[in-house]
């Protein structure tokens, strides 16, 4: 199991998740919503195989945060993992889009210098401009657009600029999520579940119920559970090679690749 885009360090227990996780041998990208938050939650991860911290400065917190962004840039050649970033224009935060626009692109330029990143971007109620950001910064790294929610002509675009998916219970839940799930590039999907800000049935989701996700992409691609989870491991080997990062192969059947 993956969940490529969570919380860890949002959750009451943050530790007592990452021992969880830790004893599945699930694959966690724990994403941070500031720069300052990142140093800590790496340092409670640290002893963690499969969970990694990503550098983050959340798009509704931009606003408030844009002075971060040398901090942003200090840290970010010591991490492969930017999330979660981007743009977002649902009703709450839409007035400060400006603000949002200047932190995402000039993340996305750190990215280029940098090199070889895997980006988790959020793109809610702004899906056409998140993805004219990414257009006009070329070689930055592996975009993988989280719970994507924007309508089909703009799904074609983003596909079509090379962007990854990651897709949580809560979005293969909804009409439009299967609709979406539907379209998307088998080879380019992963999982996540956006906790413990998602839930599902008013529970808020911990990273072992990515297990639900895949249970459900099962149904919308007509395929055994097995063999999408086999899947969904290709994808992420292949997200991370496309990153450079170096990962410990298998050396037999019992043992699984540790993220790098």
């Amino acid at each position: 199991m993956m969940d490529m885009h969570c919380h860890l360090d949002l959750y009451p227990d943050p530790a007592q998740i990452a021992s969880e996780v830790n004893e599945l041998g699930i694959y966690v990208l724990s994403v941070t919503t500031t720069p300052k938050a990142w140093r800590q939650t790496k340092q409670l991860l640290r002893s963690f195989k499969r969970i990694r911290p990503a550098l983050g400065l959340h798009p509704q917190l931009a606003h408030e945060r844009a002075n971060e962004l040398p901090l942003f840039e200090a840290l970010l050649p010591e991490t492969r993992y930017v999330g979660e970033v981007g743009l977002d224009g649902s009703p709450g935060f839409r007035a400060h889009i400006e603000v949002q626009t200047k932190v995402f692109r000039t993340i996305l330029s750190f990215c280029q210098t940098a090199g070889g990143k895997l980006i988790s971007i959020h793109s809610r109620g702004a899906a056409s401009a998140v993805l004219d950001t990414i257009e006009n910064h070329k070689n930055f790294g592996v975009p993988v657009l989280h719970w994507f929610s924007g309508n089909h002509s703009e799904l074609k675009r983003a596909i079509d600029l090379g962007c990854w998916f990651s897709v949580g219970p809560a979005m293969t839940l909804s009409a439009k999520g299967k609709q979406l799930i539907e379209r998307m590039p088998i080879e380019r999907v992963l999982t996540e579940t956006d906790g413990p800000f998602a839930t599902v049935n008013g529970k808020p989701l911990s990273p072992r119920e990515s297990s639900l996700a895949v249970e459900q992409l099962a149904k919308i691609w007509k395929r055994e559970s097995s063999e999408v989870s086999d899947q969904l491991h290709s994808n992420l080997w292949r997200a991370l090679s496309l990153t450079q990062e170096s990962f410990q192969e298998e050396k037999n059947d019992q043992l699984k690749p540790e993220l790098g």
